[in-house]
């Protein structure tokens, strides 16, 4: 079988289908292929709670929201519906109230944070940074919980540049001015 039989019998999808999945099912949508994600482990989710607990707390009384997976992030939003990326980061944070709709995040939000797994980390690390590159997302975090570390992406003239800060550093939040998380709040296990 060639390439172009195997390319044309892939399902594509689009946001029409996702919305038509059960809400139970872990699924995200990259170019129109379905990707299922395994359910998260304690201490991942450990690690989601303090980090949500943090920056919600900084936000009190702002303008940008901060969502928990799974929130829908259409990437590259058509009027059509026939949007083909749709991701679940664990963490997102919207600053534009015109992006947000009753389904999540039309657009790239502010800034998103992934926790690694050792499922989810060539997809975190390649397939989801090229995408929040390329959709223009402004902050993009790589939590590590092997390392304690969190590579903090920041977008710069269209690109990331990033910096690594580990248990012992308080890192900054770029795009929320003011925000700083001190990584051994969020490395409690």
């Amino acid at each position: 079988m060639s390439l172009a039989e195997r390319i044309e019998e892939t399902p594509r999808y689009t946001w029409a289908d996702y919305l038509e999945w059960d809400e139970d099912a872990r699924t995200e949508l990259v170019d129109g292929e379905a990707v299922a994600m395994a359910p998260p482990s304690g201490p991942h989710q450990g690690i989601v709670t303090e980090l949500l607990y943090r920056i919600r707390g900084f936000l009190e009384g702002k303008a940008c929201k901060v969502f928990p997976a799974p929130y829908a992030v259409r990437l590259n939003p058509r009027e059509d519906g026939e949007d083909d990326t749709i991701l679940e980061p664990d963490i997102t944070v919207v600053c534009d109230p015109e992006k947000l709709d009753k389904y999540g995040c039309r657009g790239a939000p502010d800034f998103v944070a992934e926790v690694l797994s050792p499922s989810t980390i060539r997809h975190d690390r390649i397939v989801k940074f090229r995408k929040y590159q390329k959709a223009g997302v402004r902050e993009y975090w790589i939590v590590d919980p092997e390392t304690q570390s969190i590579q903090a992406c920041v977008l710069e003239q269209g690109r990331y540049v990033a910096s690594v800060y580990d248990e012992a550093d308080t890192a900054p939040v770029t795009v929320l001015p003011g925000c700083r998380i001190a990584l051994k709040d969020i490395f409690t296990e």
